[in-house]
This record gives C-alpha cells, structure tokens and sequence, in this order.
C-alpha cells in the first residue's frame, strides 16, 4: 500500500488493516508511507491492539442538546417535521407524497442560500465590508445548518441502540433530518484551483528505512467519549491559503526546512512589505496585474528579503542568490498570501473618507 496523506487515529487502523484480507497467494504485506511518522501509526494502533476503553461516558443528553440548537435556527417548523414523518411511517404513502412534505423546505432553504451567496460575491466586487460580513454568516450558517442535521442522525443512530429516549419528537426529528439532508446541494462551492496545465517537473524522496513497530511497549491511550456534537465550524479560508502558501514554497527552497520556518519566512517578508508606503499607494491605485510588474514591489522585496537576513539565513541566502526563488516568492505573496488586498485595504483606511 503506497499512503500519500495524513492518517490518524481509527482512520489509520481502518485504511492498513484492509492489507489483512486474505486473497489467493498473498503471504505477505508492504506499506511505503510518504507522509506519516511511524510514532503516529504505532499511536493509532496501539489504541484498538488489546482492548480499546473509553476514559469518560458518552451523555446521552448531547441529543436534546443539539434538537434544541437545530430548532432555534428557525429554518423549520413542528408542523414541517410532523408532515414529513407522518408521510415516513404511513405505509400507504407514496414517493410524491414524501416530496410534496420536503420540497417546499428544500427550496426555501436553497433559495436563501444562493441569495446570500448572490450578495456576498456583489458586496466582494464592491468592497463592502458590512454587507460582505452578512452575507458570508447567513451563508455559513445555513452550511452549519445542515452539518448539524448530520451530526444529529449519526449520534441518534449511535445513542439509540443503547438508549430508550421515549420521545417521539426525537424520532420525528431524525426522520426529518435524514430526509431532508440529501436534497440541500450547498456548502460544496470552493474556491478553485486550475490544474489543468501543472507539469510534475521533479520530486523528492528520502528513504527513513524499516522500523519495527511494538504494540505491546508504551501506554495505551484511551477513547474519547462523544462530548459537544454540532460545535463545529466553516473552515476559514485562511487555512487554506496558508496550506497553498507551505505547498508552493516547499517547491522554491531546499533542505531540511520544516513548514513553520517557510511559512514564518513567508509573513515576515509580507510583514515588511506592507510598512512600505510606497506599495500601499500603488496598491490602492492599481490592478493587481499592474502591481505585479511594479518595479517597487520587485525592489521592496529585495529590501525583505535583506532585512530578513538575519533571522531567516538559510531561506534568505536560497532568495538572494536565485532569481527563480525570489520570482516564486512574488507569486506566493501575490497569490495565497494576499500581499496586493492587504496593501490596498490599508491604503484605504488612510485615505481621506476611508473607514
């Protein structure tokens, strides 16, 4: 098995240990790890080797707890759930019957967010900060909204083998939610990437050798229990522009760099670069493309990439003596680092009239 991704915990013991069906001349096993730490994998193991425990116990009570969030979004009502479980349990109903009971739910919900999602990208073109604020929260939490649901089915499956809740409003709910989670198509829209004309040009493997991993050495770590379902989050995309900035400087410089030195080097040099007045100016009064071919910004980041020197040695030599490294860098800062949108944001709160 060749692992190009971060495994942890059950999904690690989940992916390997497919390697242990059995199938007709196989007598042995290999996996050729790319990213993982043989600590993490041994970790993740020895959790389930002998007998896996929980430290603490699961409060069935999460159930009522998350019924009563879903319910204050206001996004349904009881007569709503009742129709789409009573059409769920009558065995006489037809499959018209369950869509006449979700559709016009569905559609409100989806109309709303494509409205927010309308007036969110019109407040972006404008640069209204409020409106572009109000818009992303109706947005994201409509996107909540139905992670919710998720999370409501998945723990009620799970609780209700164990436990007798005796309500039939619970029931109801689950219904409801398993029904109507399908058809609300939003919260996948990303930002896209075109890949279409990345070329592979080089690669870099270092072998780590063979480690013997025993589980029987070492503390057995135990179970979480469930605790706070439905208390999650859109992910910001700060976080992934700080993914896409590691992932293009681990292409400019070489060595043994971990991906915090590279990305501090990355916002120490943005750092110094939005002091400059200059580049503020030009910001505010160019495109992005014209600010790309600024000559100023070339010498300013030269200017950083000095001033760096000192603390970031071994990054600022590779920057100062290579014109390929000191091109990829105006792109990272240009690019996922945002260089051009911050100066110009802080070009806007200095001039006059500016908020």
């Amino acid at each position: 098995m060749y692992v190009d991704r971060r495994l942890a915990g059950i999904q690690a013991v989940q992916t390997l240990s497919r390697l242990n069906r059995a199938y007709p001349g196989k007598d042995t096993t290999f996996v050729l790890d790319f990213v993982n730490s043989s600590e993490e994998i041994l970790e993740a193991f020895r959790t389930y080797y002998d007998t896996a425990e929980l430290e603490g116990v699961t409060d069935p009570n999460l159930v009522f707890d998350l019924r009563a969030k879903l319910d204050a979004t206001g996004y349904y009502d009881n007569f709503e759930v009742d129709r789409v479980a009573a059409v769920e349990l009558n065995p006489k109903s037809k499959q018209g019957d369950l869509v006449a009971a979700l559709s016009p739910i569905a559609s409100r919900l989806l109309i709303r967010f494509k409205d927010a999602q309308r007036r969110f990208n019109e407040a972006t073109v404008v640069k209204n900060e409020k409106s572009v604020s109000d818009a992303r929260e109706e947005r994201d939490a409509l996107i909540l909204f139905k992670g919710d649901m998720g999370a409501f089915v998945r723990l009620y499956t799970f609780l209700s083998q164990i436990f007798d809740y005796g309500n039939t409003d619970i029931e109801k709910r689950f219904i409801f939610y398993r029904r109507l989670i399908p058809l609300l198509e939003f919260g996948r829209e990303r930002e896209g990437i075109d890949l279409s004309k990345v070329v592979l040009t080089h690669h870099n493997l270092k072998s780590l050798g063979k480690t013997a991993l025993n589980l029987g050495d070492g503390e057995t770590k135990k179970l979480s229990p469930l605790s706070e379902s439905g208390s999650g989050s859109v992910q910001e995309k700060e976080k992934a522009l700080l993914a896409e900035i590691i992932s293009k400087l681990n292409e400019l410089f070489e060595g043994d760099l971990t991906d915090g030195d590279q990305l501090s080097y990355a916002n120490t040099l943005r750092a110094k670069m939005l002091e400059s007045d200059e580049l503020i100016v030009q910001a505010a009064n160019n495109s992005k493309a014209q600010f790309a071919n600024s000559p100023t910004l070339t010498t300013e980041l030269m200017n950083a990439i000095m001033d760096a020197l000192a603390a970031h040695s071994n990054l600022s030599k590779q920057a100062l003596d290579s014109e390929r490294v000191r091109d990829g860098l105006k792109d990272v800062l240009l690019g996922p680092a945002q260089l051009w949108e911050l100066l110009r944001a802080k070009g806007a709160e200095t001039r006059p009239g500016g908020p």
